[in-house]
C-alpha cells in the first residue's frame, strides 16, 4: 500500500530542488559571461556600430547628426538569426532594421 503522508514531505523537497536548479539556470543565461559572445554581435572597426536588433538612429562622424528614427512606430524586428558584424571603419550593420545612419564628418 502507498504512504500518502510518508511521500508528501519528499514531494515538496523535490520540487523546491527542481524549482531552484530552473531559477539558476535561468538566471545563469539571462547573466552569464558568455551573452555577448552567444548573440554574434561584433563592432571591431574605428567607430563601427554593430547591433544584434534593430538601430532607430546612429552618427559615427565628427559633429554629425543622423536624422531621427522614422515617425511611424513599426514592429520590431526579429532579432538577427546569425552573426553581425561592423568590420570596417565607421560601418554600422544591424540584425534588424536601421532607421537613419550618419558616417561623415560634417563641414
Amino acid at each position: 500500500m502507498l504512504n500518502v503522508d510518508a511521500a508528501d514531505p519528499w514531494a515538496s523537497v523535490a520540487g523546491g530542488a527542481a524549482g531552484l536548479i530552473g531559477l539558476a539556470v535561468t538566471l545563469y543565461a539571462l547573466l552569464g559571461p558568455e551573452r555577448a559572445q552567444a548573440a554574434g554581435v561584433t563592432a571591431s572597426g574605428a567607430r563601427s556600430v554593430a547591433a544584434g536588433g534593430g538601430i532607430g538612429s546612429v552618427a559615427t562622424g565628427d559633429g554629425a547628426t543622423a536624422g531621427p528614427p522614422p515617425p511611424t512606430p513599426t514592429p520590431p524586428s526579429r532579432p538577427a538569426s546569425g552573426p553581425v558584424t561592423a568590420s570596417g571603419e565607421r560601418s554600422v550593420a544591424a540584425g534588424g532594421d536601421i532607421g537613419s545612419v550618419s558616417t561623415g564628418d560634417s563641414a
